[in-house]
């Protein structure tokens, strides 16, 4: 057997050394493969290195890996491919099958790591610990190139064994550093007497370790501390009690608190909230709850039963003699007003008196009894009308109308008031006025502007029966509604009045020195309803007494309502005649707005608040006496804001028409006004038109026959001719009086015409001397004045035939 062995390798042997006759190229062998592997000749994995002349198998791939591994203990995935002349990624693909074959090996981080080089690591590690007593685990993570996390996973199953000693927060101590650490935070838990927090304790000990060790030491985390102290408490090396984990209250500490508490509320039988908190106590209620099960919890104090008791007693008596007590006057004054109210609804005789509607709790620690109360509301009813009343006191701008109502004859204007006068005396007066001061005359018209501006005939009274406006009188008279009583008397009885009157009628209050807020404020609150009751029934009793007076009020205001309108009416069927002059229009608008308009919208207006106040029960004496009272602008605006609602929008609007340049206009806010007062305004029919122009012919000629101030008769002599030739009645301020006479032109004869443009000269001439008389010069323009007097008084009696000369 053994001589065919050795013919079989002498054969191989020089096979080998036989020089072939065809030799392969690289190129070929690798086509061969390939071939051989298509084949399926060759069917297992075959990998090429990185020089690309060598095949390798996996299996074999991972032979080597093992074996490097076993060389080194740890090796990098890119120092193996380096090795073993394979590409990374297939060295990758194989050491991932080692690692999951073999249990003592790990892949992290691109770097396998067998088991017994982590034990030759931490053999390092234990001899180094042995050495310093503590070693920082980011400081042997950086040695050995490693991440923390990773370094405690594998250093945990090795302590005690192969490490030994202790991993704490971050940090590797041998057991004697432990057991000296350990030994400093029983002593220091032991000598704390007081509440404190952990944190604070800690921070002491790490100043105290690094002052021992020196440059060398490593900082102690709070966390190794803490750890330690929770096992010296769990063992009860260390008595006390930990809150939220740092704040650590002492025995000793617990138990003087309980004495402390005890003793203080077994003598005052109550205890404040505050003075726990100031013992360290967090949550006093639940400690007290818990040790006297019989007390009271209130607002800022806890009490035993028996303080009830006492202020019980001392209630019941008050109740019973009608009186009041303030029962912080009986508690200790650890007692706040809050703390009095919740012991007074635990009082049986409060809650037996609150239930029979025999006490009352005003300002939190006041009770009065029901009976005082009453009396004392009695003793204010009786005199209620001294009082003050913020809403009951008169408007001082009504006591401003009262007086231009009065003297409304002696102070009326002169370019107001004219057109209603009629009275020769005062038209005369006007004339005859001097004024003062040089004006400027550009024409004669603009001289005439200034004086026979209102130089205009009294206005003709309408008829007397007039139909009076549907439900004016009963339905808002009679019964005025609830709501508006409580609006009326939101600002009565102020709390500064009635606190001054309850401390005249009850001087206790002011002697005792009782706090106005507390005690004064809630009572008058309390009474303010009951008096107001009172008032009001006696407001509803003048109601009744002023239902009477609205009627006639309202049938009165009617009344000149028609005769005012219908007049205005009248008047403005003249402004036809110049609407082929707008500035001549414009001047006849403003005019009757202020001569026929404004006397009116004075009128509604202080009679409406006249029937206001009426309506609200006040006593208003002179309610007949309104006829002459004449408003400023600022008057009547502040009249209309006085209105409500409705009423004092369209009132506004009134007001403001009237400094417009339209009668219509002032007509169309007339009536919505009027209708939100419950009136109407009459419409002027042909037959109402004849009556009055008749009327105003007739006073208006009686006028001019009456007349001898040669100034005032022009504008009433114009007038007369324009109901003559136009069946119009005018009212024409003095700027217009020129245009007017023009237009009369066409309907008189030349002589007649030229009477009439020469006395209207003259007169604007006379005026001018008037106006510009001055000191010196005064004598120079006397003759000239009285001339031009003489002129107008000799064309006077021609004048007044014009009128009286039948038309062409």
């Amino acid at each position: 057997m053994d001589e065919e062995l050795l013919e079989l390798q002498r054969q191989l042997e020089s096979a080998q050394q036989a020089k072939s006759s065809i030799r392969l190229s690289e190129r070929n062998v690798v086509e061969l493969v390939q071939k051989l592997q298509l084949l399926h000749i060759i069917d297992f994995d075959l990998l090429h290195t990185v020089s690309g002349k060598e095949y390798i198998t996996p299996e074999q791939l991972r032979v080597e890996i093992v074996k490097e591994i076993e060389k080194l203990g740890r090796l990098s995935l890119i120092d193996l491919a380096d090795c073993v002349g394979v590409d990374l990624y297939h060295v990758e693909k194989q050491a991932q099958v080692v690692v999951d074959n073999d249990s003592l090996l790990m892949l992290i981080n691109g770097e396998i790591i067998s088991d017994w080089y982590w034990n030759n690591v931490c053999e390092e590690i234990n001899d180094r610990l042995q050495e310093c007593s503590q070693i920082a685990l980011a400081e042997i993570a950086a040695q050995y190139q490693v991440g923390s996390e990773l370094l405690v996973t594998v250093l945990e199953p090795r302590l005690g064994s192969k490490v030994k000693g202790r991993l704490e927060g971050g940090q590797l101590y041998t057991p004697a550093y432990v057991a000296r650490v350990n030994a400093m935070v029983r002593g220091a838990a032991r000598a704390i007497t007081v509440p404190m927090n952990l944190s604070a304790l800690w921070s002491s000990l790490q100043v105290l370790l690094q002052e021992m060790d020196g440059a060398s030491g490593v900082a102690v985390e709070g966390s190794f501390f803490q750890s330690m102290f929770n096992g010296l408490v769990k063992e009860g090396q260390v008595l006390g009690s930990v809150r939220a984990g740092v704040h650590w209250t002492p025995s000793v500490f617990a138990i003087a608190q309980k004495e402390c508490v005890d003793s203080f509320f077994s003598q005052n039988s109550v205890v404040s909230y505050e003075a726990l908190h100031k013992l360290g106590i967090s949550q006093p209620v639940q400690f007290l709850q818990s040790r006297y099960p019989e007390g009271i919890p209130l607002v800022t104090l806890f009490v035993h039963p028996s303080t009830i008791e006492m202020l019980d007693s001392a209630v019941e008596d008050v109740i019973d003699r009608g009186s009041w007590i303030d029962s912080l006057s009986v508690l200790p004054t650890s007692f706040s007003s809050q703390d009095a109210n919740k012991m007074l609804s635990l009082c049986p005789s409060i809650q037996t008196a609150l239930k029979a509607n025999k006490a009352l709790i005003l300002g939190d620690s006041y009770v009065f009894s029901t009976g005082f109360v009453k009396d004392l509301y009695e003793r204010m009813e009786k005199d209620l009308d001294n009082i003050s009343l913020s809403g009951h006191t008169d408007d001082p701008h009504v006591t401003k109308v009262a007086k231009l109502g009065q003297e409304a004859n002696s102070n009326l204007d002169i370019n107001d008031t004219s057109s209603e006068s009629g009275s020769n005396k005062q038209s005369a007066d006007r004339g005859s006025r001097k004024k003062k001061g040089k004006t400027n005359t550009n024409t004669k018209n603009s001289a005439s502007d200034n004086i026979l501006d209102d130089q205009d005939p009294a206005p003709a009274k309408s008829k007397k029966n007039q139909r009076k406006g549907k439900g004016t009188s009963s339905s808002q008279g009679s019964d005025p509604k609830s709501s508006k009583i409580k609006d009326e008397t939101r600002g009565m009885f102020s709390e500064e009045d009635l606190c001054q009157k309850i401390t005249e009628i009850v001087p206790d209050f002011e002697d005792q020195a009782v706090d106005p807020e507390t005690v004064l404020v809630p009572l008058a609150s309390h009474l303010r309803p009951m008096l107001l009751n009172a008032w009001n029934e006696r407001k509803k009793a003048s109601f009744t007494d002023n239902t009477q007076k609205i009627k006639r009020v309202l049938d009165n205001l009617q009344k000149k309502l028609d005769e005012s309108s219908l007049n205005l009416q009248l008047y403005e069927k003249s402004l036809e005649l110049f609407e082929d002059n707008p500035t001549t229009l414009t001047l006849l608008h403003r005019h009757l707005l202020r001569t026929a308009a404004a006397p009116m919208v004075d009128m509604l207006l202080s009679n409406m608040d006249m029937l206001n106040k009426l309506r609200n029960g006040a006593d208003v004496q002179d309610f007949d006496n309104t006829e002459f009272i004449s408003l400023s602008s600022g008057d009547r605006i502040t009249l209309a804001k006085n209105f409500e609602g409705p009423l004092s929008v369209k009132a506004n609007a009134v007001v403001e028409t009237l400094e417009g340049k339209s009668v219509e206009a002032y007509m169309t806010a007339l009536r919505a006004f009027a209708d939100e007062c419950g009136l109407t305004v009459k419409k002027l029919d042909k037959k109402l038109e004849r009556t009055l122009l008749h009327s105003y012919r007739k006073d208006l000629s009686a006028q001019v026959s009456a007349e001898t101030d040669p100034v005032a008769i022009l504008p009433k002599v114009v007038s007369l001719l324009y109901i003559q030739f136009y069946s119009r009645a005018l009212q024409a301020p003095g700027r217009a009086i020129s245009v007017a006479i023009f237009k009369l032109k066409d309907k008189l004869d030349d002589s007649a015409y030229k009477t009439l443009e020469e006395y209207r000269a003259a007169t604007v001439t006379l005026l001018q001397l008037i106006s510009a008389a001055t000191g010196d010069e005064e004598d120079c323009t006397s003759d000239r004045t009285s001339s031009k007097k003489e002129l107008l008084e000799r064309l006077m009696p021609t004048l007044k035939g014009l009128v009286a000369r039948p038309s062409q």
